[in-house]
């Protein structure tokens, strides 16, 4: 059983036009007995609107700017009475199941760019860490071998409908020609650290240029072969 946080998940329904539409609303309040990476967020059809910062006492919304100023005034004081009451309900639990050991789920790794690689052009690599319990994970990078640490950021993390936990480790670069890239994951679940490589792949403009010329020649090559069908066709009706 994990006895890292509470979820309650509220399943509402609007009936409009004799049509239903279902939507679930997720609140989840995440706390430990030692009281590190606390979290209370709200997320609706799996989009966070926001969460509570309970280290500064305020709360920051993450939805796009197009859907309007949200407003939650009250939210801070219950708030900061979820986490008390997680941290309570966390110990009564543990203690009536005798101190059972925390289930342990290792991290799915993997790692992308965020956009189209061209040369020379910034961009964004992304290390997902996904399906793991507890937190925290650490994440390190490197570039050629040598450890990097300028840009490099790393998101909350994220609850996933099976009680696990997912987290994105972000780090901003330009690709070029030679460059290769590693994200190494750090987890209690895991024997050993969980690297995964990177590197940019880039077509040469030799290589366009003979891709280029062996399309056209086949192409013309097709062209002859039909031309030449055609007539022989022709020549045998005329005869």
């Amino acid at each position: 059983m994990r006895h890292f946080f509470s979820l309650f998940m509220l399943l509402g329904g609007l009936c409009i036009c004799a049509k239903v539409e279902a939507h679930i609303d997720i609140n989840v309040v995440a706390c430990k007995t030692n009281d590190t990476d606390p979290e209370d967020m709200v997320e609706l059809d799996g989009d966070e609107i926001f969460y509570f910062d309970l280290k500064k006492n305020d709360a920051v919304y993450t939805m796009p700017e197009f859907v309007g100023q949200l407003t939650y005034p009250t939210w801070a004081q219950g708030a900061q009475a979820n986490h008390q009451v997680c941290l309570a309900n966390v110990k009564v639990v543990a203690e009536a199941e005798n101190n059972p050991p925390e289930q342990i789920d290792p991290p799915q790794v993997t790692i992308y760019p965020r956009n189209k690689v061209e040369l020379g052009r910034s961009n964004i690599l992304i290390c997902s860490v996904n399906e793991f319990f507890p937190p925290p994970v650490k994440v390190k990078w490197t570039k050629n071998n040598m450890e990097v640490k300028e840009g490099v950021s790393l998101s909350r993390y994220y609850p996933n409908s099976d009680a696990t936990f997912r987290q994105y480790s972000f780090l901003p670069f330009t690709p070029q020609k030679g460059d290769d890239y590693s994200c190494t994951v750090y987890h209690q679940g895991l024997t050993e650290p969980e690297t995964r490589f990177w590197e940019p792949e880039f077509q040469d403009e030799s290589d366009i240029g003979e891709t280029a010329f062996c399309g056209i020649g086949l192409t013309l090559g097709l062209l002859g072969v039909g031309a030449g069908t055609f007539f022989l066709v022709k020549g045998n009706n005329c005869s």
